[in-house]
């Protein structure tokens, strides 16, 4: 069937292809049901690939970010039919119900990490302006989706409405703070380059009750970068142009710079420029090839490494294969990225795809597996192929007037797209 992306980038996804990402679809939202605490809707920050319990350090460690993905996985589900459909409904208003009346924040802002089964905060994290973002990012989308139910359009907007969005905005740069402490006030770190901070800007400008001005959408710097031949904005790893636009449809639009950006474009340059860098180092690590490559922060055999930036240093790494960047970028660039899915799933399924789909990580050389899979990971990999199969993910966040009113304010639609 024809992939719904836009019609430039029509992509036709074979009855094979389709079997692929359903079965993979299914299962990664069978983490999302199965790891989130059916009272409070938190949902795990990382949990065996097998179903079976996580190592104790993480056993209730529950992230703000992975429980915006289970929101939305949980809409994808219920659009799809994957099990019985008020169930699916209750749940998301559980979450909600949670979130508006118990979970603890700071002027509505969400700790990165919590207690699943309390909503309390743990690891003395930060309250992070990124995780909370993805939160609402799923919680705005459960909105559209649930429009016809009354509680989840109350909760929902009451979640979004609270957040006092000029309270994170530096005033001497006027870019947004990544985050605040009770212990130490801000952190040190700022949103001042493009990473994966749209949707975090796109938020804060739309909100109804504190907006921050517009021409914030314009203070973060787009640093430009040729890599492999391809020149793009936006240094970071994939998963920084993967998260925004999971819920952003910015395709064919451009923003009011000079020379404006189609961010979607850019994307997608992005994802085939990192696979030509990985391409590049197969002296090093044979097993990469076309269909085979994809490198974003994972785990390793050695922990959790926050490789995968535009330029991977060939000293920091050791040739590990992260199915989510690929993955991740299915609504970019389907006609790569499935094949790196596919050969994962061919050559090293038996271990390599288990109950929740793709493991977090595999090491083709070594033949280590990831016993683990993270939530936010799977997250990106099931929403980027819901947007490719059915735009679905897209058509409901982008239906949030909030949202439709700052887009039409930065973007125009590009005339050469049409």
């Amino acid at each position: 069937m024809a992939a719904r992306l836009p019609a430039e980038q029509s992509f036709t996804l074979s009855r094979d292809d389709e079997a692929l990402l359903e079965d993979m679809s299914r299962r990664i939202f069978r983490y999302f049901w199965e790891q989130a605490d059916p009272n409070t809707g938190l949902v795990l920050d990382r949990a065996r690939s097998d179903g079976s319990s996580p190592t104790q350090r993480v056993l209730n460690v529950a992230s703000t970010a992975s429980t915006g993905f289970g929101l939305t996985a949980l809409c994808i589900a219920h659009q799809r039919r994957w099990m019985n459909q008020s169930q699916i409904q209750e749940r998301v208003r559980s979450t909600l119900r949670h979130l508006a009346q118990d979970q603890p924040h700071h002027l509505g802002w969400f700790y990165h990490f919590l207690d699943r089964r309390t909503g309390e905060r743990v690891w003395n994290c930060e309250v992070s302006s990124i995780d909370t973002a993805i939160l609402i990012a799923g919680t705005l989308t459960t909105r559209q989706c649930f429009r016809e139910d009354a509680e989840i359009v109350r909760l929902a907007t009451t979640i979004y409405e609270r957040i006092d969005f000029t309270w994170m905005l530096d005033s001497r740069t006027q870019v947004l703070r990544m985050g605040w402490k009770p212990e130490t006030g801000f952190v040190r770190g700022v949103w001042g380059n493009y990473r994966e901070n749209p949707i975090l800007n796109i938020l804060s400008i739309s909100s109804p009750t504190h907006p921050v001005p517009i021409d914030t959408w314009y203070r973060f710097t787009r640093d430009p970068i040729i890599l492999s031949d391809y020149g793009f904005v936006g240094r970071g790893p994939l998963f920084t142009h993967q998260f925004p636009q999971a819920w952003l449809s910015l395709s064919g639009l451009r923003d009011g710079l000079p020379f404006g950006i189609d961010y979607f474009q850019n994307s997608i340059v992005a994802t085939r420029a990192h696979r030509a860098y990985c391409l590049s180092l197969r002296s090093f690590y044979p097993d990469f090839s076309n269909h085979l490559w994809g490198v974003t922060p994972s785990d390793s055999d050695i922990g959790y490494i926050g490789w995968g930036s535009v330029m991977i240093k060939r000293r920091d790494f050791d040739g590990t294969v992260v199915p989510c960047a690929a993955g991740g970028s299915l609504m970019f660039a389907p006609d790569i990225c499935l094949p790196v899915l596919r050969t994962i799933y061919n050559d090293f399924g038996e271990y390599a795809y288990t109950h929740y789909g793709f493991a977090d990580a595999l090491n083709p050389l070594t033949l280590w597996i990831d016993p683990d899979v993270v939530g936010i990971d799977l997250g990106i990999t099931l929403l980027s192929a819901e947007n490719l199969r059915s735009g679905n993910v897209w058509k409901w966040f982008m239906a949030n007037p909030e949202i439709g009113r700052t887009c039409n304010r930065i973007f125009r639609r590009d005339a050469s797209a049409v």
